[in-house]
């Protein structure tokens, strides 16, 4: 298996093994792919029962490990609970299986738009360094807030949306207006 090495501008300017350079594809249509989301959401209804999310997955393996580090303590842990059997073991859940299958489907789908590459985006003013710990840094933010929010941006906007659920509505709004107030100010990282 090869890999094309694709520049920030989006071509392709080396080939890895010798293989033929591969010209990277354009992005997909944001509104065929927005259909496509829905499509995937009602067939996990459809399926599981259950819409999507990512943040339930982390908790499945932050419940599994505090269950081998201390069993009693995941078991009385009203948060870690919720992600373990009856029985007290930790369970396989489906937001764990949908993970795995989300960063699988990433690499297949870079690799196919010859978009798959190994770097580090990021604006003109500012060093590899600082792009990871302000990446790391706005993550842990956003995990904190999933939280909070009795879930992330993916379970509140597109499983709680489609269920017009006021909370999710309200969410996402404020998601936006956050972003946008933040803009202005992480703008100069990336000019």
């Amino acid at each position: 298996m090869s890999a094309t090495v694709v520049a920030r501008d989006g071509s392709a300017t080396e080939s890895l093994r010798g293989v033929a350079l591969r010209t990277a594809q354009a992005y997909s249509n944001p509104y065929l792919a927005g259909f496509g989301l829905g499509l995937v959401l009602l067939g996990a209804f459809v399926v599981m029962g259950r819409g999507l999310g990512a943040s339930g997955a982390f908790a499945s393996v932050a419940a599994a490990v505090s269950t081998g580090v201390a069993p009693e303590a995941a078991r009385s842990n009203d948060y870690f609970a919720r992600y373990l059997s009856a029985s007290g073991a930790p369970r396989i859940d489906w937001l764990l299986i949908e993970l795995v299958g989300v960063t699988i489907g990433g690499f297949v789908s870079a690799f196919l738009a010859g978009r798959l590459s190994r770097s580090i985006e990021r604006g003109p003013r500012i060093t590899d360094g600082s792009r990871l710990r302000f990446a790391f840094a706005g993550g842990a933010i956003m995990g904190v807030g999933a939280v909070f929010a009795r879930g992330c941006t993916s379970g509140q906007a597109l499983t709680g949306g489609a269920l017009l659920s006021v909370g999710s509505w309200l969410f996402m709004g404020a998601a936006f207006a956050a972003a946008y107030a933040a803009a202005p100010f992480l703008r100069k990282a990336w000019t």
